[in-house]
C-alpha cells in the first residue's frame, strides 16, 4: 500500500499541470439539437484562437448511443443549426447572417439566403412556410448626425432619459425587433416587423437569443418576450412579458400581463395543448425566485408548478410526449436535473411531484432535449470543462458522449475537490468547496485563498470557468475556498434573499467564517492567506481590505464596487441597484448600505497589497470604481497595481487579454504571497 502511494504521487508530480495556455487551447462545447430520429445529436465546438484573438466554431454530429464524432462544417466562423428535415435529414444553419444547407446532413455545404442586412435568431415556422429572426432597427434618433444631417463630422448624443447605456453599449436609438417573412427554397418574402415602431428590444438585450421567440406548434403565431418599457421605466424594472403575434389579424396579446416580474423561456408542449415558462413574481428583483409555470392552452388556466418548491429554477425542457418536464436547478453547491411528472389536472400537482433524477459532485448546466428514452444533457465540474452526456432519467446515470478534451485531461494532473461544512457567525451551516493543489501533501503548508463570488446571487456550483478556473489556480500551489455564503441559490429562498440590504453585513462575516475556519488546518500557512474575487466579489474584496484584521496578506478585486454613492450614480440597472441597496443614497431604507456596507469608508483601514482589475467598458460597475481604489492605495503607500482593460467590460472576452490578466492574477500571487517560501 506504502509502495502504491508513494507511485501515486509520483505520476501525479510527473503529470502537467492546468496553465493559462493550455486552458485557452482546451475546446468549448455546446449543444445545438438531437436530429429528428433522435438518433445523433448535433453540437458545436468553439477553440479559441490566442494568435488571431479570437475563436472559430465547427459543428458536429455524435451518435447518441455513442461512437465517434463527424464533423458536418469547416467553413471559417461560426455555425448554428436552424432546421433539420424530418424527411431528408438536410441541415439548414446559420453562417455569417445567411442560411446555409447541408444536404442529407453531408457533404459540400449550399447557401440559401443572400437577404442584406443579415439574419440573426433565426426559427422555421413548423409548416416550413414562413421563418421568423431578429434584426436592428432604428426607432428613435439619438445621435448628432441624424438630429443635424448638415453636421456630418459630428458625434455626439443626446439623451433626456435613463437607460442611455446597458452592459458596454451606448444606446443609439437602434432596438432589436423581431420579424417574420415568407419562406421557399431560400427565398424571403417581404418581412413583417411584429413591433414596428416600438422603442423596446426582442430577444432581450444585452444576452437574449433564440429562446426569446418561438412559433406556436400550428405555424399560427409567434410568442416572444420583451420589456416593454422605456428609459427610466425600463431601467428601473424587470417587468418582462411574454407577447402573442397573430400572423393573420397582427394582433398582439400579452400572456403574461398580470405578473410584475420576469417573464421569459416560453415553450410549447410538442401538440401544443400546454404552453410552459419560467416566471419570477417580484418587479425589480432579478435574482428572485425562477417558478415554473404551464398554462392550459384550451382553458387558459394557469398553473404554478413550483410554488411549493423551495428552490429556483435555471431552465427546462418538454418530454417529447408531454407528459414531464425536465429542469435544472442548483443545489449544495451543484446544478443537478429534476422531473415533473404532468397528472392530468394540473389542480392536483404538488411539490412532492418533483423527483430528483441526478446527484453527484458535478453541474448539469443544461437539457439538449431527450432521444428515446433518455435526455442529452451538459455536465462540467471544477475539473472538466462542459462536455455532452446521456442521461438515463430512470436511473441517474450519465454515460459521455463527446470527448473533446479528453486528450488534454488524460495527461493532467487532476485537483482535489472536497465540500466542507462550517459554523457561520449566526450558527448556520455554511457550505464551501475547498480546491486543493494536484500534488496536496498534508504535510506541507500551502497558501490559501479565498474565492468571493460575484452576482451577489449567482450559485457557486461546480462550474468551469475560462478565468476564475479553480483547477488553473490550484495548479499553480494554492488551495481555494469558495464558500456558499449568504444569497447563493441552491440552499432555499430564505438563504438566497438575505444578502439584499446586507452586502457588507453576514455575507462578509460568512467569508470570515469560512476562511478562518479552513485556516485552522494543519496544511494552510495562516501568514499567506489572500482574497480574490470580481464585480460582488471584488466588491466583498474591497470590503476585506478595510475589515480583515491582518488575516491576508493579498488582495486581487476585479470589477469591484468600491464607492456605493458614485456606483449608483453611474450604474445602469437601476432595478439591481434599488433592490440590494433598498433604494438611492438619497432616500435608502437601508442606510448601512452607503455607510458601514461602503468600502470606502473604511479606506482609512487599508494596509495590504492588492490588484486592482478594471475593464474600460464595464457600464454595470463603471471605470470611476477601480480607479478610486487604486488611487486611494498608491496614495496611501501601500504596494498596488492597476490592470487596465479598454476593450472589455463586465468580463474579459479577447483571448489574448484573458492571458494577459491570468499572467499577471499569479505574477501578483507571487510577488505577494511567495508560494514557493517554505
Amino acid at each position: 500500500m506504502i509502495l502504491a502511494g508513494v507511485f501515486a504521487v509520483t505520476m501525479a508530480q510527473a503529470q502537467q499541470r492546468m496553465t493559462p495556455e493550455l486552458l485557452w487551447k482546451l475546446g468549448r462545447v455546446s449543444a445545438e439539437t438531437i436530429t429528428p430520429d433522435g438518433k445523433s445529436v448535433i453540437y458545436g465546438v468553439s477553440y479559441p484562437n490566442v494568435e488571431e484573438n479570437n475563436s472559430e466554431r465547427n459543428l458536429y454530429a455524435i451518435p447518441v448511443a455513442g461512437g465517434q464524432a463527424t464533423q458536418l462544417t469547416s467553413t471559417k466562423g461560426g455555425e448554428s443549426v436552424v432546421h433539420i428535415d424530418k424527411a431528408t435529414g438536410d441541415i439548414v444553419y446559420l453562417h455569417k447572417g445567411q442560411l446555409w444547407q447541408l444536404a442529407g446532413g453531408k457533404g459540400e455545404p449550399k447557401q440559401l439566403t443572400n437577404v442584406e442586412g443579415d439574419l440573426s435568431n433565426v426559427r422555421f415556422s413548423p409548416d416550413g412556410k414562413h421563418l421568423l429572426f431578429s434584426r436592428e432597427v432604428e426607432v428613435k434618433k439619438m445621435h448628432s448626425t441624424d438630429l443635424y444631417p448638415e453636421l456630418k463630422k459630428s458625434n455626439a448624443y443626446v439623451y433626456d432619459d435613463l437607460n442611455y447605456r446597458h452592459w458596454d453599449t451606448w444606446e443609439d436609438g437602434k432596438f432589436q425587433h423581431i420579424f417574420f417573412a415568407s419562406y421557399n427554397n431560400g427565398q424571403l418574402g417581404t418581412p413583417v416587423d411584429l413591433m414596428k415602431g416600438e422603442p423596446f428590444d426582442a430577444p432581450q438585450m444585452p444576452f437574449g437569443g433564440k429562446e426569446d421567440a418561438i412559433w406556436s406548434p400550428d405555424s399560427k403565431a409567434i410568442l416572444y418576450v420583451s420589456k416593454k418599457k422605456f428609459g427610466k421605466d425600463y431601467a428601473v424594472s424587470t417587468n418582462t412579458d411574454i407577447y402573442r403575434y397573430d400572423i393573420a389579424s397582427g394582433k398582439t396579446t400579452n400572456l403574461t400581463e398580470g405578473n410584475p416580474g420576469y417573464d421569459t423561456h416560453p415553450t410549447y408542449s410538442a401538440d401544443g395543448s400546454k404552453l410552459a415558462w419560467l416566471a419570477m413574481d417580484e418587479d425589480g428583483n432579478e435574482a428572485d425566485q425562477n417558478e415554473l409555470i404551464v398554462l392550459d392552452t384550451k382553458s387558459g388556466k394557469k398553473h404554478n408548478l413550483t410554488k411549493d418548491w423551495d428552490e429556483t429554477i435555471n431552465g427546462f425542457e418538454w418530454s417529447n410526449d408531454g407528459s414531464k418536464i425536465w429542469f435544472v436547478a442548483p443545489t449544495k453547491g451543484t446544478i443537478q436535473v429534476y422531473e415533473v411528472t404532468l397528472p392530468k389536472n394540473l389542480d392536483k400537482f404538488t411539490a412532492k411531484g418533483i423527483r430528483q433524477v441526478t446527484k453527484g459532485q458535478f453541474d448539469v448546466n443544461g437539457i439538449v432535449g431527450q432521444a428515446g428514452n433518455n435526455l442529452i444533457v451538459s455536465r462540467n465540474d471544477m475539473n472538466h470543462a462542459p462536455e455532452l452526456y446521456r442521461l438515463d432519467t430512470k436511473s441517474g446515470q450519465l454515460t459521455q458522449l463527446t470527448k473533446v478534451n479528453d486528450e488534454v485531461y488524460g495527461k493532467l494532473a487532476k485537483s482535489k475537490v472536497e465540500p466542507r461544512i462550517t459554523k457561520a457567525s449566526d450558527g448556520k451551516d455554511l457550505f464551501s468547496w475547498v480546491i486543493y493543489p494536484p500534488d496536496f501533501d498534508p504535510n506541507k503548508k500551502y497558501p490559501t485563498l479565498l474565492y468571493c463570488q460575484g452576482g451577489p446571487q449567482s450559485a457557486l456550483t461546480q462550474f468551469y470557468s475560462m478565468r476564475w478556473n479553480m483547477q488553473l489556480i490550484a495548479a499553480q500551489g494554492y488551495i481555494v475556498v469558495a464558500p456558499n455564503r449568504r444569497g447563493m441559490p441552491g440552499h432555499g429562498e430564505e438563504w438566497n434573499r438575505q444578502i439584499s440590504g446586507d452586502w457588507g453585513g453576514q455575507p462578509i462575516r460568512d467569508y470570515l467564517s469560512a476562511i478562518d475556519d479552513v485556516a485552522k488546518e494543519s496544511y494552510v500557512d495562516k501568514d499567506r492567506l489572500g482574497a480574490i474575487g470580481a464585480s460582488y466579489g471584488g466588491y466583498s474584496v474591497f470590503m476585506l481590505a478595510g475589515l480583515h484584521e491582518g488575516r491576508f496578506k493579498t488582495f486581487i478585486a476585479h470589477d469591484g464596487l468600491f464607492d456605493m454613492r458614485s456606483w449608483y450614480g453611474t450604474t445602469e440597472e437601476m432595478f439591481f441597484a434599488n433592490n440590494e441597496l433598498k433604494g438611492p443614497y438619497w432616500e435608502t431604507k437601508s442606510p448601512q448600505s452607503y455607510k458601514e456596507f461602503n468600502p470606502i469608508e473604511h479606506a482609512n483601514k487599508w494596509d495590504t497589497p492588492i490588484l486592482i482589475v478594471q475593464g474600460g467598458q464595464d457600464f454595470r460597475v463603471g471605470i470611476e470604481q477601480g480607479l478610486q481604489a487604486f488611487q486611494l492605495a498608491q496614495l496611501k503607500g501601500i504596494k498596488s497595481r492597476l490592470l487596465y482593460l479598454p476593450d472589455e467590460n463586465h468580463w474579459v472576452l479577447q483571448p489574448q487579454n484573458a492571458i494577459v490578466w491570468q499572467r499577471e492574477f499569479f505574477k501578483w500571487l507571487d510577488e505577494t504571497l511567495d508560494k514557493k517560501a517554505n
